[in-house]
């Protein structure tokens, strides 16, 4: 009975000391510092393309790098016409948006699929002579 009010009693003092103390978080080292200014500036040099900036809070923006300085750059949002400064240290993670296969890509894949079953239905009936199944791909 004693042991069940004293793990009670413990599992109180442990939820006591989690709540009071919050969670720490860990400033960006000087390496990753420098990667993401690294990345910031490879980006940067298509100033057209769109890109996602994830903050180490978890929030997320898209825009347009305009600016780079040596601690921070600036992300402008066309269509809201705002724009703002972010210092890398702050900045977890930033990559193009959009990535993946474009639409251009994906009909150029359907049109050779599309032609290469169009020529084995023409060209198979015509090589394969009915009874010469012994003949290249019949």
């Amino acid at each position: 009975m004693i042991k069940k009010y004293l793990a009670v009693l413990l599992v109180g003092v442990i939820t006591a000391l989690n709540l009071s103390n919050p969670a720490t978080t860990f400033a960006q080292t000087a390496t990753d510092q420098a990667k993401t200014k690294s990345k910031v500036q490879t980006l940067s040099v298509n100033r057209d393309k769109k890109v996602e900036v994830k903050l180490r809070d978890s929030a997320k923006y898209k825009g347009y790098i305009s600016a780079v300085e040596s601690d921070s750059f600036t992300l402008t949002d066309s269509k809201k016409g705002t724009s703002q400064k972010f210092a890398y240290s702050e900045v977890e993670d930033i990559k193009k948006v959009g990535g993946g296969v474009s639409t251009k890509t994906w009909l150029m894949i359907g049109g050779v699929a599309a032609g290469s079953i169009t020529t084995w239905l023409i060209v198979k009936p015509a090589v394969c002579d009915g009874g010469a199944a012994t003949r290249g791909i019949c």
